[in-house]
């Protein structure tokens, strides 16, 4: 199997900047050779110490069509390298990407100009979401004039990845914390009632803060979802979501205990009272929210159905 790190972003987001740093960084040597192919050439370049230090070579992809698992065998054959790294080209479609069969993603990491963030989510979101879905990573450099909206670019970015780090960046470092100050309900209340908005936004913070939420009684409207083999008295109660656009939308819900579950019908809608837990459950691979009904009641639909990122 040979390692392939794909580092994805729009044109001038610093994605070869990026690769220099790690190029040169002691973590990630190797004695052996690496490929980089880069399939576009911004304002930065690759120095030639640069890469003979580090052993690596570098082939240009110009066209999107080349880049296709017969000519990447090819540049693999002529460099035989130990791993490959590729910058890829922000205006490709990330979903038409093949590798070949044998090559194995390691990690892929998007890098995003923050101070531009905004336009290309609104005027190429499509794109853009394709690059992000499969991120384990996302760094947002360039964040100084934009900190008052990093909440909101957090929100816009884990509805399509829920599972990806995303990092911000200003021109001192790394900035360390988002959403403290910024979640539309009260956690100080008996009972916290969430919104179309509320319900969205405590989706996606509770996977990285749930020590917020251990504890606390929720109240919302939900979609009842009762998937193949679920155990007994358990249930999903959630949300259908547009994540990106409108042919892209996605159930967001957390298994949840209730004892009265197989009196539920698929698709009706339910007013959930429950307790916040956290703990090991198989089909989130690991741990994740768990909720405890203390009521479900049947109520009408609301009248967004879809609740939206945007």
């Amino acid at each position: 199997m040979k390692s392939v790190y794909m580092i994805n972003g729009f044109l001038e987001a610093g994605k070869t900047d990026f690769i220099r740093f790690t190029l040169a960084a002691p973590y990630f040597q190797t004695k052996g050779t690496t490929l980089l192919i880069v399939c576009e050439e911004g304002e930065q370049e690759y120095e030639e110490d640069l890469l003979k230090k580090t052993r690596t070579v570098m082939e240009v992809i110009e066209d999107e069509a080349d880049f296709n698992p017969t000519k990447l065998v090819e540049l693999e054959k002529k460099h035989k390298p130990d791993r490959i790294v590729v910058e890829f080209n922000g205006m490709w479609n990330y979903k038409n990407v093949k590798l070949p069969w044998y090559w194995r993603l390691e990690q892929q990491i998007t890098i995003i100009d923050g101070s531009t963030f905004s336009m290309y989510y609104s005027n190429m979101r499509s794109l853009l979401a394709e690059m992000i879905r499969g991120s384990e990573m996302i760094i947002m450099n360039r964040c100084d004039s934009v900190r008052d909206q990093l909440n909101m670019f957090k929100r816009n970015l884990k509805a399509v990845n829920s599972k990806c780090d995303v990092i911000f960046e200003d021109s001192n470092g790394e900035i360390d914390e988002i959403f403290e100050e910024d979640l539309p309900f009260d956690l100080q209340q008996d009972i916290v009632t969430l919104d179309n908005e509320g319900y969205g936004i405590w989706y996606l913070d509770c996977t990285d803060h749930p020590e917020r939420y251990v504890g606390k009684k929720l109240s919302f409207v939900a979609m009842v979802l009762k998937p193949d083999k679920f155990p007994k008295n358990y249930f999903v109660p959630g949300r259908m979501a547009m994540t990106c656009c409108a042919d892209d939308m996605a159930f967001l819900g957390y298994a949840c205990e209730y004892s009265g579950a197989d009196s539920l019908k698929q698709k009706e809608w339910v007013k959930v009272t429950a307790e916040f837990t956290y703990g090991y459950w198989k089909d989130y691979d690991g741990e994740g929210p768990i909720l405890r009904a203390i009521s479900v009641e049947k109520t009408k639909a609301p009248k967004e159905e879809v609740i939206s990122f945007s």
